[in-house]
């Protein structure tokens, strides 16, 4: 049974009590995440640690997808969420803003030797992380560009989740993060293909809240801008400063030895992948997500019209690159 910690202690809970924990101390930050932890995320803990020794009191909440963490934000249930919720924002009253991107769309379509291009997956099943999310979006922009329709659509996820179904043949195509790719070509290459795929620059998981809330909890938000800031830059130096700054007693810190050992290689792949942008997105990433988002259908209204300041919130950012 999971067990509720609060204050700086980092928790675990199931989807069907996060949704009961309206209630929180009001210095503590209430973090929404979209899936449990896993090597994708230790930066993202390694900066937690950081903000922590800094005075940051923090819980977190694993959803099962990005739309309840979404939601969850939205409700005011959490604080800050991870996730790219620009349809939330477009028509939702309340002003959700992203304060930074933790991580860009590299992804690529894996599937069985049956398919070579992005043509052959017309009318076929794909499996994608959620609905509404990344995958989802890269999904829809495919279409959009090759001028096909995908058939149904599943839903799992965590890109090791869909390796599992890809090799157990429970699949025949996803989108997979780069880490995940080149994990499952290098134990299966006979099985899979990695069909060819456009650059993308948009933003994946991003960082995003209630901008009246930012605003109330000045503070605590800039604390945390500033160990995401100082941790993507001195992950881009050096990968390696991940799995050397992991606290052996948190949440990454109890993931299989397999995966502990392998945080080096992962991290080092990822920047010279491009995943982590060392600033931190800011007006670049924004503008790539306008484009993006507006073709995958997510924002409406031509992307040139529309305005920045009603998706993200630079200040924080631009303090921790002040500093």
């Amino acid at each position: 049974m999971t067990v509720i910690g609060f204050l700086k202690k980092t928790v675990a809970v199931p989807v069907a009590l996060a949704m009961t924990l309206g209630m929180a101390q009001a210095d503590t930050i209430r973090i929404a995440l979209a899936e449990t932890p896993s090597d994708e995320m230790a930066a993202f803990f390694v900066a937690l640690e950081r903000a922590k020794a800094n005075g940051l009191d923090y819980e977190w909440t694993a959803f099962s997808d990005e739309e309840l963490a979404i939601q969850a934000v939205l409700s005011g249930q959490m604080d800050i969420g991870f996730g790219t919720p620009y349809a939330a924002m477009q028509k939702s009253k309340a002003p959700l803003r992203i304060i930074f991107q933790l991580s860009k769309l590299k992804f690529f379509p894996v599937t069985s030797k049956k398919y070579e291009t992005l043509a052959d997956l017309d009318g076929e099943p794909i499996l994608l992380h959620s609905r509404g999310g990344g995958t989802d979006s890269i999904a829809n922009v495919i279409e959009e560009k090759v001028g096909m329709k995908f058939g149904e659509r599943s839903y799992v996820p965590g890109s090791s989740n869909r390796v599992v179904a890809l090799v157990a043949g429970q699949a025949e195509a996803t989108i997979l993060d780069l880490s995940n790719t080149n994990k499952i070509m290098e134990q299966h290459p006979d099985m899979f293909n990695v069909l060819e795929m456009f650059e993308v620059e948009a933003s994946d998981e991003a960082l995003f809240a209630n901008l009246d809330w930012i605003q109330a909890n000045e503070e605590d938000v800039q604390i945390f801008v500033d160990a995401l800031y100082t941790t993507w830059r001195d992950m881009n130096a050096d990968p390696t400063i991940i799995s050397k700054e992991t606290n052996p007693d948190g949440p990454i810190g109890q993931l299989p030895p397999e995966i502990l050992g392998s945080l080096d290689d992962f991290y080092t792949a990822a920047v010279k992948g491009g995943l982590y942008d060392p600033e931190g997105g800011g007006m670049k990433a924004a503008q790539a997500d306008m484009e993006w988002y507006s073709e995958a259908g997510q924002l409406e209204g031509d992307p040139a019209s529309l305005n920045i300041d009603d998706f993200w919130y630079m200040a924080p950012l631009e303090a921790a690159k002040a500093k």
